[in-house]
């Protein structure tokens, strides 16, 4: 007798949910035909998703910028996070994606010519980065693809035409590393293609600056906190292609991976070539935080 497995991803379009490979927006959607929306990725710790006012005021901000009014309160898109990941499964944490775009409307750039956003939540389980990536660190590739002039399409929009990322990423993958870090067109380290970066120097943890065009990771400032609250520096920092050469340590931050330690980028060996002490001590410290955050 044949057992039916119940999908565990589901997804929530414009409020109705269905399992994932259900699914479907307009071919019209000017997500699908431009790109043109802003996103955010959330995941739960103790099933209660975390950080979550923060990542909708940066949804709310990127949304801003590309003249785009979100039209859900903080409370209805809670209640449709709940109901959609409870429609998929009853235990263990998730992994959420919101995407709001124009929405439906006529093949035209002007914004006008969609009347009602569309707003989408895709929940599945969330699924940790192996350990052995924490004990032994991953490799990364210092990319020839350039990270978006902010006079383009602003890095700081956490937009969801990822073409510039995707391109970085598909040469990561050619190279058989983990990540894909981008300068910027001055030269700049500037971002992974999926996360933040940060290089550790006498102790400290240094990141780029917001300036040199980048996205300003949920994760990453709270990295800031974390490291306030152990007593250990974090700062920002302009970096450039000599600074991985001195470093003692390098990781990168995003918010379904937390702190994955880097031990080389490129053909550079970060450190001893083995995650270091200010990054595990940064990571137990921000598993702590978080857990203490959602369990009260």
């Amino acid at each position: 007798m044949m057992t039916t497995v119940k999908p565990c991803e589901f997804v929530n379009v414009n409020g109705t949910i269905t399992e994932g490979a259900k699914a479907s927006v307009s071919v019209f959607d000017r997500g699908f035909l431009f790109g043109e929306g802003v996103y955010e990725t959330i995941r739960t710790y103790n099933r209660r998703p975390f950080l979550f006012d923060r990542h909708m005021a940066r949804l709310r901000t990127s949304a801003a910028r590309i003249d785009l009014t979100c039209p859900l309160s903080n409370e209805v898109i809670q209640a449709r996070i709940d109901a959609t990941i409870e429609a998929g499964f009853s235990v263990g944490d998730a992994y959420i994606r919101m995407l709001l775009t124009r929405g439906v409307g006529d093949i035209s750039y002007d914004p006008k010519a969609c009347s009602i956003p569309s707003f989408v939540i895709i929940a599945k389980p969330h699924s940790p980065v192996p350990l052995t990536l924490q004990t032994d660190g991953v490799m990364i590739s210092l990319v020839s693809v350039v990270r978006n002039h902010p006079g383009s399409v602003d890095p700081a929009i956490k937009s969801n035409n990822l073409l510039n990322n995707a391109l970085a990423m598909q040469q990561a993958f050619k190279e058989g590393t983990y990540e894909a870090l981008m300068r910027n067109y001055r030269g700049d380290l500037t971002e992974c293609s999926q996360s933040n970066f940060f290089i550790v120097r006498d102790g400290a943890a240094l990141t780029p600056p917001l300036a040199a065009g980048l996205l300003e990771g949920v994760t990453r400032n709270f990295v800031f906190e974390i490291g306030t609250e152990i007593g250990l520096s974090v700062r920002e920092a302009t970096l450039r292609d000599g600074d991985l050469r001195t470093a003692d340590e390098a990781f990168l931050t995003s918010t379904t991976r937390e702190i994955v330690p880097i031990v080389r980028v490129g053909q550079v060996t970060i450190g001893a070539g083995s995650p270091g002490p200010v990054t595990q001590r940064l990571l137990a410290g921000l598993r702590r935080k978080a857990d203490a955050l959602t369990s009260a």
